[in-house]
């Protein structure tokens, strides 16, 4: 596929380098010459310097006979109107554009082939304001990822010893489990090493582990694995931005919910759009301030700045003061493991989050969902099964029949709102949403395949 991607900040790279694995044909556009000469020093990929929405520069780019443009700079406007030129200029088949405010995306109707032809819009915003709430409402998962509008959800948790299966092979946990609730471990990250485990694989203490199951079934698989941890009731938000007020907005008539903005004019804003939340103008690092919010009665300190080192530090100082657990947001990939070995609970890039929500556009073959896992290494994919047994690859046959690529499985199928475990010997019916776990991304390609019907395939 050849993709023209405009923006090379931390979005526009990762995706162009996790699109450069698939072998497609990626050529970046941005402003800043050094940072592209960077981008080209490690990707296989083409660059270009310009400003993004010119003809001129979009062609230099190659738009002419480009399968795709991903606008992602740091501009809606420019981003909606490169858009506008592929679509009037060079008839560009799709379009994704990143819009970050909310002045737009609350006028949907503005964007269509008449007014401003963007075939999908992503906001990073409200994907991190998602994100972060499937956390606080799983206070002991480490990620959780909606598939089927919610119905299935993939839990990531980190195995501990008050887990009842730590220990035990994962077949013993279909006994103890209760009647009616049902999962599937799709994969586990044992230190460095990420595999597909089978029914006799023992889990162990420190494990990260990827599970599937209904939504309504989550804490009980989840109290498998370790101790579940007591519900949130009180949050502190540190950063009054757009996510900082998104989520405040989001979670404030569920929970106790405090948010602290340095700017007091920005505050004075926020405010006056919030209905409970309380709202406090200070420095999130300021140790008086936070003593004085009963910090250590918080069970969710989030930091949520522009700044890495000031969310970082924040968090610390919360941690350290007593909060029970604390979510970080941060840009620069390099400091993710890094503060994740140290006293941070969670830290979320939004450039991953971001990531996940463009991918779902981009693959072929009837996806429809696609998550990002372990820093861009692994997917989860939810494809719809299309077109029938002659004509599909998966349809009306068992799940040990299907030749999935290597390092593949499929975890479970959602069948209407039933949420239904991929067993051996399960038959996939047509309309089917399957969930597919792919740990070599070098797959992408052949699991794409998989789910594209073909009326010459037998």
């Amino acid at each position: 596929m050849k993709i023209v991607i405009l923006g090379a900040g931390q979005v526009g790279s990762s995706v162009a380098a996790q699109l450069a694995i698939e072998a497609n044909d990626i050529t970046v556009v941005d402003m800043d010459e050094l940072r592209l000469r960077e981008l080209q020093d490690r990707l296989d990929i083409r660059t270009v310097q310009g400003y993004a929405s010119w003809p001129t520069v979009l062609m230099r780019a190659g738009i002419e006979d480009a399968d795709l443009l991903i606008a992602v700079t740091n501009s809606d406007e420019i981003n909606m109107m490169a858009a506008q030129v592929a679509f009037s200029l060079f008839n560009t088949p799709l379009k994704i554009a990143r819009i970050r405010a909310s002045e737009y995306l609350e006028h949907p109707e503005l964007f269509t082939s008449h007014d401003c032809p963007v075939d999908h819009h992503i906001s990073p915003e409200q994907e991190v304001t998602d994100y972060i709430k499937r956390l606080i409402e799983f206070p002991s998962a480490l990620q959780v990822l909606d598939f089927a509008e919610g119905r299935a959800q993939l839990v990531t948790v980190r195995a501990s010893e008050g887990g009842w299966l730590v220990g035990k092979r994962i077949r013993e946990m279909t006994s103890h489990l209760p009647e009616g609730v049902e999962t599937r471990v799709a994969a586990i990250f044992r230190g460095k090493e990420a595999f597909i485990p089978h029914a006799g694989t023992i889990i162990e203490d420190d494990d990260i582990v990827y599970f599937l199951a209904a939504r309504k079934d989550i804490q009980t698989v989840i109290s498998e694995m370790r101790r579940l941890e007591a519900p949130v009731k009180r949050i502190i938000l540190a950063g009054g931005g757009n996510i900082g007020f998104s989520l405040a907005r989001a979670l404030e008539n569920k929970y106790h919910t405090k948010l602290i903005e340095r700017s007091r004019e920005r505050a004075a804003g926020i405010a006056e759009n919030l209905e409970t939340a309380i709202v406090l103008v200070g420095d999130c690092s300021d140790v008086e301030l936070l003593q004085e919010e009963s910090i250590e009665k918080t069970d969710v300190y989030v930091a949520l700045t522009n700044d890495d080192e000031a969310n970082i530090l924040s968090s610390m100082l919360a941690k350290k003061l007593g909060a029970r657990k604390v979510i970080t947001l941060i840009n620069r990939p390099a400091y993710i493991e890094l503060v994740e070995a140290g006293n941070i609970d969670i830290a979320i890039s939004p450039q991953q989050v971001t990531i996940g929500a463009l991918l779902t556009h981009v693959r072929r073959g009837e996806m429809v969902r696609v998550h990002s896992l372990s820093g861009g290494k692994a997917e989860a994919i939810e494809a719809v099964a299309i077109g029938d047994r002659g004509s599909s690859r998966v349809i009306g046959r068992r799940i040990d029949e299907i030749k999935l690529p290597p390092e593949t499985t499929i975890g479970g199928v959602v069948r209407g709102d039933a949420v239904l475990m991929a067993h051996h010997d399960f038959v996939i019916e047509k309309d089917d949403h399957v969930i597919l776990f792919v740990l070599d991304k070098k797959q992408i390609s052949a699991v794409e395949k998989l789910f594209q019907p073909s009326v010459s395939f037998i």
